[in-house]
């Protein structure tokens, strides 16, 4: 049997689609491209019991749509997986559509935050065969591959037409059942690292890639996440630091790696952390690589940052989404924003002593319903401070979005918020939800806080920094990002509708 990963192209004015293994999907006209890591472990783990696996990201390969299609047709496979979001789903039913037309036996699967918020969905108005309710793509296509080629039992998380064409479902999966420490390291090579290696914005070395120490936030309670969908809260899975750190060592250091993201919603702290950061440096990890990752304000103590430090963290991502304490609060972040500036410190006093270079980065939203203009432009504010007084080096900024399956859609739909239900359009280009704010100021907004770093300060400190080639071509790949991201927010009209 033969099964196709398959990311299909995406052709659009607005630029380059950010799909994978992305909790807010944008188009992007700088492209980054993110090593989708659980797919990388559905098709490793396909192909470590038996199956033939085509890994096949037309979006990383930059191939034309006629192309792709005409390739997947002559590769004919009996299985075509697609992970999809909110925004583009439609495009994925017309596509589905269209190649049943060459590929009637082909059965078409699709997984996904918005799959598993709305399953049925699909079934209804594509001719998609299977559709996952469940994040766990590699044990939910290895339990479909099994199914369909040796009879067993189908795991729970999959809707299916039945006979009659009425819809079914296989009931629901226990995410607690699948322990990721069975799973294989990735096959690498099978899933095409390089196509990921270089064109991200996060790596400041490369080549660069991803790994995923759990799924996927021990938090996992604020409103607005799609992932929350994928692996609801309270039931956090990681594996072990020692596996984490055997992945590196064994596997990512022979490719010549030399900056590892990994994307767990947000990263195992305590005990887990200074034990994978001891191991880093026993292992002399920290000489060969540097390791990045997203976290939570409020967790992390002087004595983490120091270990970060000396271990050779680099970027660490952190969300306050904003500077006003009652949405951090509406949201469920639970966080204390008078408390950032001091966290911070800890970071910068620990690149300090160590000679560390932990780079702070924060996320920001623009666009809550119950925020003023003036409320949001203090977000603008307080990046700017943040970034004059060296406390972070870099953000992003994006309009927000209530994604199918949060509890942030259920509220503004409860509130009778949602301006429409047009999924194209929920794609950070415009505001979906009722605002003080219009749409135009939104994108007004967002090129504000991506334009906060400007201070006289920040400008300087960077630049009396520069002491190698890679901080001179970091820098630059920055600026460049940095205009892209002002060109994504330049317009709000959908010129592809």
């Amino acid at each position: 049997m033969k099964i196709a990963i398959s990311y299909p192209p995406l052709e659009s004015p607005k630029g380059i689609p950010l799909l994978s293994q992305n909790r807010q999907f944008q188009w992007f006209n700088k492209p980054t491209f993110i090593y989708p890591v659980i797919p990388a472990l559905a098709a490793t783990l396909l192909k470590q019991e038996g199956y033939d696996v085509f890994w096949d990201d037309a979006i990383a390969s930059r191939m034309a749509y006629e192309n792709w299609k005409i390739r997947l047709i002559e590769q004919k496979p009996d299985i075509v997986a697609i992970e999809t979001k909110t925004p583009v789903v439609k495009r994925h039913w017309s596509i589905i559509n269209e190649l049943k037309e060459f590929l009637p036996r082909t059965i078409f699967a699709l997984m996904g935050d918005h799959i598993t918020a709305l399953p049925d969905e699909s079934l209804q108005h594509s001719r998609a065969d299977y559709c996952l309710k469940s994040g766990d793509y590699d044990f939910s296509l290895l339990s479909l591959a099994n199914h369909l080629s040796k009879g067993t039992a189908l795991c729970g998380g999959w809707h299916f037409r039945a006979p009659g064409s009425l819809i079914a479902s296989s009931g629901p999966q226990n995410l607690q059942e699948n322990d990721l420490n069975s799973l294989p390291h990735i096959d690498r090579e099978l899933t095409g690292w390089r196509l990921y290696a270089f064109e991200n914005g996060n790596f400041k070395y490369t080549p660069g890639t991803y790994t995923m120490a759990g799924r996927d936030c021990w938090w996992g309670k604020c409103t607005f996440c799609s992932w929350t969908t994928l692996f609801p809260g309270g039931k956090f899975r990681v594996i072990k630091p020692e596996r984490l750190l055997d992945d590196i060592e064994l596997n990512l250091i022979t490719l010549g790696i030399k900056e590892v993201f990994d994307d767990t919603g947000c990263f195992p702290a305590g005990k887990w952390l200074l034990k994978f950061c001891d191991g880093l440096v026993e292992r002399g990890l920290n000489k060969k690589i540097a390791f990045s990752c997203n976290m939570r304000f409020g967790v992390l103590k002087q004595e983490h940052y120091d270990a970060m430090a000396k271990a050779n963290f680099r970027f660490v991502l952190y969300g306050i989404e904003s500077a006003n304490q009652e949405t951090i609060e509406r949201l469920n972040k639970k966080i204390d924003i008078a408390a950032v500036r001091e966290e911070l410190e800890m970071a910068k006093k620990a690149n300090r002593k160590y000679k560390g270079m932990i780079s702070p980065h924060i996320t920001t939203m623009i666009g809550y319903p119950w925020e003023s203009y003036k409320e949001a432009k203090s977000t603008i504010d307080f990046t700017r401070e943040l970034f004059d007084c060296g406390l972070i080096d870099s953000l992003q900024a994006t309009v927000v979005t209530p994604y199918p399956g949060t509890s942030f859609f259920n509220e503004v739909k409860k509130n009778g918020w949602l301006l429409t239900e047009d999924w194209d359009r929920y794609d950070m280009r415009e505001l979906v939800i009722k605002s003080d704010i219009t749409s135009e100021q939104s994108s007004e907004l967002t090129r504000a806080i991506y334009k906060s770093f400007m201070t006289p300060g920040f400008i300087l400190r960077k630049l009396f920094s520069i002491r190698s080639i890679n901080d001179l071509r970091y820098m630059w790949m920055a600026a460049v990002r940095v205009i892209g991201h002002l060109a994504d927010f330049k317009t709000t009209v959908n010129t592809d509708r």
